[in-house]
């Protein structure tokens, strides 16, 4: 039995909301045995944290580990150089304090296989949930790297496609998007009978489901199909709102990948419509988000890392934005922590700093609570009770 004692740092309850002084933190083998005054064990490794403050490893649940965050991807590149980037990816959320990833939308099954050799520890990674490729309609959002699908029965093939592929979730686009040429994020594409078809395949063997989804038309569409999680939201009435606190869907805002675009804009690169339709979706986009945090719709943390310069190591950035718009610091971490836990279905092992749960800890020189941006300088992160990365 391998024991580490991790002290003198000041500990983030995200469950309570409060934060501990004076307590330390025993794991047993990778799992959190006890939190308090604690006195080291014989024997016990010791981690003193010297003032700093340990959150709960973060999540990131919306991540494109298979693409580069720049500022116009072509989808041309071998599978060998999208494998190498996307481990050097990893490495960056790691170093970013994040220890879990829910990935929604791969090439070639990359993702499912870089998650078999994470699972197998062969990689240095955080833990995470795949989706192989998002299923999208003939020419629409997602097709470059998505599998096409037209009518009820396709789509209920490609989720099958996808679920055989060892898919841990189905995506669906049910509408147009920023970065695709010639689609709007407002105008709805897959069906809602096509979107219910891929979620009850994946419901059948108990995966989950989110969609891309930025124009009411098609949220509606996703939420009457029985989607797990929108993601993007771009707009959304209260009808929206009622129906996802009545049947548990998750908001995933991904505020980031819209404001590096419009931040950087065309003189980076980036494509002149990718700027036009994300500068007109903005402050409907923020709007959104600050209506459904008042509604109580839960909300869980995800960035779009790999849209245009949107970097895989600023998962932290995503809520410097949510502080930013309307949410307490506390809010925001737990977005990050036991709300992305929930979303993910792993809130029994993870999400929090409390006994049974795994080791997975992120270390900040200050405190995020007293000060959002101090999330964005991880001094230390530790998976299932080792230290993995350390400034």
């Amino acid at each position: 039995m391998k024991q580490t004692f991790i002290t003198g740092g000041n500990i983030v309850d995200v469950e309570a909301g409060t934060v501990l002084t004076g307590s330390s933190i025993l794991v047993e083998d990778g799992l959190i045995k006890e939190v308090g005054a604690l006195q080291v064990p014989e024997g016990a490794e010791v981690i003193d944290l010297k003032g700093a403050t340990v959150l709960p490893g973060l999540f990131n649940c919306h991540t494109h580990m298979n693409l580069a965050p720049v500022a116009n991807p072509t989808y041309t590149e071998t599978d060998a150089q999208v494998t190498m980037f996307s481990l050097e990816q990893l490495k960056m959320h790691i170093q970013s304090g994040v220890t879990f990833i829910r990935d929604v939308g791969g090439i070639h099954y990359i993702d499912v296989d870089i998650r078999d050799e994470a699972k197998a520890g062969k990689i240095l990674a955080p833990d995470m949930q795949v989706s192989g490729k998002c299923i999208c309609m003939t020419g629409g959002h997602g097709w470059s790297m998505g599998r096409e699908a037209d009518g009820p029965d396709d789509c209920r093939k490609a989720a099958r496609e996808q679920l055989k592929a060892g898919a841990d979730w189905v995506k669906v686009m049910a509408t147009g998007g920023v970065m695709t040429k010639g689609v709007e994020p407002g105008s709805p594409q897959l069906g809602e009978d096509e979107l219910r078809a891929a979620i009850e395949e994946a419901h059948k063997v108990g995966a989950k489901t989110c969609t891309h989804a930025q124009g009411m038309t098609g949220i509606k569409n996703a939420l009457r199909a029985g989607v797990d999680s929108i993601e993007h939201g771009f707009f959304m009435d209260d009808w929206c709102f009622d129906y996802m606190k009545e049947h548990g869907v998750y908001y995933v805002p991904t505020l980031a990948a819209v404001h590096w675009i419009v931040v950087k804009g065309t003189e980076a690169g980036i494509p002149d419509y990718v700027v036009r339709k994300a500068e007109n979706a903005v402050e409907a986009h923020l709007d959104t988000f600050r209506r459904a945090h008042e509604a109580g719709v839960k909300i869980a943390l995800g960035t779009d890392a790999g849209t245009p310069f949107n970097s895989h190591a600023m998962t932290a950035y995503e809520m410097v934005l949510m502080v930013k718009a309307g949410m307490t610091p506390m809010e925001a971490i737990r977005t990050g922590t036991i709300n992305a836990a929930e979303l993910c279905s792993v809130e029994d092992s993870l999400g929090s700093i409390a006994p049974g749960k795994k080791a997975h800890l992120a270390v900040f020189a200050e405190n995020p609570v007293e000060n959002i941006e101090a999330a964005l300088n991880c001094v230390m992160t530790i998976k299932n009770g080792e230290v993995v990365y350390r400034a």
